[in-house]
């Protein structure tokens, strides 16, 4: 290939990839939504024709990224191309066919040259509800987590279909935040269709097929290349969380051969009654991605590089949920499994990934002015309806020659929501929300810390909270001798300890104190250069305690 083809070829590559990312920030400034606008909580794409991903938007998740990667192929079963017309939108929710679960909306819209279809463009966000039992582990069956959209045609030649929007609105608790995340979807990939024209236009290109086509063979290439700098062989990793009502088993075997990498989990515990099972398009999403942390960081996500990743769940297997299985907090389990690939990896090459994180998120989802079992309705007159879920997070675990990052969101990459976004969405207040001394796992390089919030109802009403959260009984594990890190704790502030999964019951004038759990330690702490361990004193991330008795300081000189 000449240089000048060479060049050209990364020019639209980097307009490309702006294309995407403009339609992902088109959906941030549109969407009603809190976990779209505020957290990110997002993807956004643009394919081919015939379903492969090209190029996908920075600003977003792994988890709706990479299983989108696959859906679109869902959407041409169910409408092939020649089903597809100008200014048509095809949407689902289907957690088999899309990323996972009921509260993520998928949207495909076709881009047409004249009358040739030359792209199609999918994007997803978390919506606050659609129905059913609400955001939380505690159904039992896919039916009871709420409106199950099949994938369907939304918008026939620019007419939008008033009767499913009908439908949506009357079976969601925020039927204005939820439509208008509709009409974001809408409008995303509508912006992104027109710039991808533009720069077609600009560039005299009659379709993108030879330009996507050089992009996949050239990351499928480049993601080989990375797999063959690691040695070949087989290592295997399990690790036990907590579970909804009993310890849950994750294990899994992964090998590097010059085709590749392939990961096994058979020997995971098999399906449970509750939604922490995982649809295998969601485990897909968070194993590959785990394996593109340490291999191949730097090779676009598209079809090409996530090719070199093949993933194998036995169905039945909490990995691979079938229908109907509840799945609304698959996030809990799937976002575990990069600490899998990662724990097989350290066996490769020992001293060159990451130690456990306090990985799953914590996210805040408290309910109020409804209907609460055992609570009269007189203390809910005239109170304020509200649903609300701010996301957040513990801390990463130690990384090689560094300490883990504190209160950060690993792997699903979301932004903490700001306590005054939930302030102002609904009566909650956060009475305190800060670092967590002693979290961190111990080690030469210490884990990241969690948080401790302490939140109320600013209203004299209880208030319900959907708790998704493990990490409770079962803390990430320190590794080369480092330590653990802290477990998460949830509890009232009057001191009754909550459990770590299913809704419960606020009091009024009580709060909810939530201690999100560290990630773990790398190396003996004791090799912990002095100078680190004071400065870490002083800036109040760990004890004069924990210095004295895991680190060895002299605490006298610490705060000197």
């Amino acid at each position: 290939m000449s240089r000048i083809k060479t060049i050209e070829h990364q020019v639209l590559w980097n307009r490309l990839v702006s294309v995407v990312e403009e339609q992902a920030q088109t959906l941030v400034r549109t969407a009603f939504g809190a976990a779209t606008r505020e957290a990110g909580d997002l993807s956004a794409g643009v394919f081919l024709p015939d379903g492969r991903m090209v190029a996908q938007a920075v600003t977003g998740t792994p988890g709706h990224v990479n299983s989108m990667a696959e859906s679109v192929r869902h959407f041409l079963k169910d409408y092939p191309r020649k089903s597809m017309f100008p200014a048509d939108v095809f949407l689902t929710n289907d957690p088999w066919k899309s990323t996972g679960h009921l509260n993520d909306l998928t949207m495909v819209t076709p881009v047409f040259r004249g009358r040739r279809m030359v792209a199609l463009f999918a994007s997803t966000v978390h919506v606050v509800d659609i129905g059913g039992l609400g955001m939380s582990a505690d159904g039992t069956q896919i039916f009871h987590e709420g409106l199950f959209i099949p994938i369907i045609r939304l918008v026939s030649r620019g007419r939008i279909d008033q009767t499913v929007l009908k439908m949506v609105r009357a079976n969601v608790r925020e039927p204005v935040q939820v439509e208008g995340d509709l009409y974001g979807l809408i409008a995303c990939n509508e912006v992104g269709g027109r710039r991808l024209l533009a720069m077609m236009d600009e560039y005299g290109l009659k379709d993108i097929q030879a330009l996507s086509e050089h992009i996949i063979r050239r990351s499928h290439g480049a993601m080989l290349a990375a797999v063959r700098e690691w040695p070949r062989g087989k290592w295997s990793y399990s690790m036990t969380t907590d579970g909804y009502d009993a310890p849950i088993t994750l294990t899994g075997a992964l090998t590097i051969s010059k085709t590749g990498i392939d990961i096994d989990f058979t020997g995971s515990s098999s399906v449970v009654t509750h939604g922490i099972n995982v649809p295998k398009s969601y485990t897909d999403a968070y194993t590959s991605f785990g394996v593109r942390c340490i291999i191949g960081p730097h090779v676009p996500n598209n079809a090409g590089s996530l090719a070199a990743v093949r993933v194998t769940a036995p169905e039945g297997s909490i990995l691979n949920a079938p229908f109907p299985s509840a799945v609304a907090a698959r996030s809990i389990i799937g976002q575990m499994l990069p600490d899998i690939v990662f724990g097989c990896l350290r066996q490769a090459r020992p001293g060159k990934v990451p130690a456990e994180n306090s990985s799953a998120l914590w996210n805040v989802r408290l309910a109020g002015g409804q209907a609460i079992q055992g609570i009269g309705t007189e203390q809910l007159r005239g109170m304020t309806r509200f649903n609300v879920n701010g996301f957040n997070t513990g801390g990463t675990g130690a990384r090689p020659n560094k300490d883990g990052l504190s209160v950060t969101s690993f792997p699903s990459g979301v932004r903490n929501v700001a306590v005054e976004i939930m302030e102002t969405l609904s009566p909650v207040v956060f009475w305190r929300k800060e670092y967590r001394p002693d979290s961190g796992g111990a080690g030469m390089h210490r884990g990241g810390l969690g948080q401790i919030m302490e939140i109320s109802n600013g209203e004299p009403a209880p208030m319900i909270i959907s708790a998704t959260f493990d990490r409770v009984d079962h803390p990430a594990r320190g590794c080369n001798g480092g330590s653990d890190g802290a477990a998460g704790r949830v509890s009232l502030k009057s001191g009754t300890r909550l459990r770590g999964f299913g809704r419960q019951v606020i009091p009024a004038g009580d709060r909810v104190v939530i201690e999100t759990p560290g990630g773990a330690g790398m190396g003996n702490p004791k090799q912990r250069p002095r100078e680190k361990v004071k400065q870490d004193v002083k800036n109040g991330l760990v004890s004069e305690e924990q210095a004295a008795s895991v680190y060895g300081l002299d605490t006298s000189s610490a705060k000197n």
